[in-house]
C-alpha cells in the first residue's frame, strides 16, 4: 500500500508538471510555441520576454498551481502512512520533473524554478522568503535573472537544512532539485561569465 501511494504519487507529480504554462497559453491563445522564441526555453522569463501583458501571470498561475496541487495531494496520500511532509516534496519534485521533461511535449521544457520555489514555500513559507530576498535582491543589483534563479538554487538545500535539520529524504531531494536547477542553467552560467547573458528588461519582443 505504501510503496503504491509513493507510484502515485510521483506520477500524478510528473503528469500535473507536463501542464507547462508557457507552452500551453503560447499554443492555445497564440496559437505560437513559446520555444520558438528567445531563448527557446519554455519557462515564465522567456514568456514575458517574447509575449510579456497579462498572459504572463497566466503562465504563472498554471506553474504554481499544478505544482500546489501535487504536493497537497503528496500530503494527503503519504499523510495517512505518516509521512504528509515526504508526500508533499515528492509530489513537488516530480512535477518539476515533469516539467523539465514533459513526455507530452517532446520532453522540451522549462527550467522548473518557479515551481522549486512554489513546492518551497508549500513545504515552508519561510524558506520561499528567504530564497526570493535572494533572487530579488541578485536581480535588483544585477538584473541577470538567471543569476538570481542560480543563487536561489545555490541556497536551497541551506534553507531546507534550517526548517527541517535532520530530515534526511526531504534534505535529499532539495539538493537534487538544486543541482538540477544549476545544470538547467549551466549555459546561463557560461554566458554570465563572458558578459553575454541577457539583462531583465520590462519591454518584450513582441506583443
Amino acid at each position: 500500500m505504501f510503496a503504491g501511494a509513493i507510484i502515485l504519487v510521483a506520477a500524478a507529480g510528473y503528469l500535473l508538471g507536463n501542464l507547462n504554462g508557457a507552452i500551453l497559453i503560447s499554443r492555445w491563445m497564440l496559437r505560437e510555441d513559446v520555444r520558438t522564441h528567445g531563448s527557446g526555453n519554455a519557462g515564465l522569463t522567456n514568456f514575458f520576454r517574447s509575449y510579456g501583458g497579462i498572459r504572463t501571470l497566466m503562465v504563472l498561475f498554471i506553474d504554481v498551481a499544478k505544482t500546489a496541487a501535487a504536493c497537497l495531494l503528496g500530503a494527503w496520500l503519504l499523510g495517512r502512512f505518516g509521512y504528509g511532509q515526504l508526500g508533499k516534496m515528492l509530489g513537488g519534485a516530480f512535477t518539476v520533473l515533469g516539467h523539465l521533461f514533459p513526455v507530452f511535449f517532446q520532453f522540451r521544457g522549462g527550467k522548473g524554478v518557479l515551481c522549486s520555489a512554489t513546492l518551497a514555500g508549500m513545504m515552508d513559507w519561510r524558506i520561499l522568503v528567504v530564497l526570493l530576498a535572494v533572487f530579488i535582491l541578485a536581480v535588483a543589483l544585477t538584473r541577470y535573472v538567471s543569476l538570481g534563479s542560480c543563487l536561489g538554487a545555490a541556497g536551497y538545500v541551506p534553507a531546507f537544512a534550517w526548517r527541517f535539520p535532520g530530515d534526511w529524504p526531504v534534505l535529499g531531494i532539495a539538493l537534487v532539485l538544486a543541482l538540477a536547477a544549476l545544470v538547467m542553467h549551466r549555459k546561463n552560467i557560461r554566458r554570465i561569465l563572458k558578459g553575454e547573458e541577457s539583462r531583465l528588461s520590462f519591454r518584450h519582443d513582441k506583443t
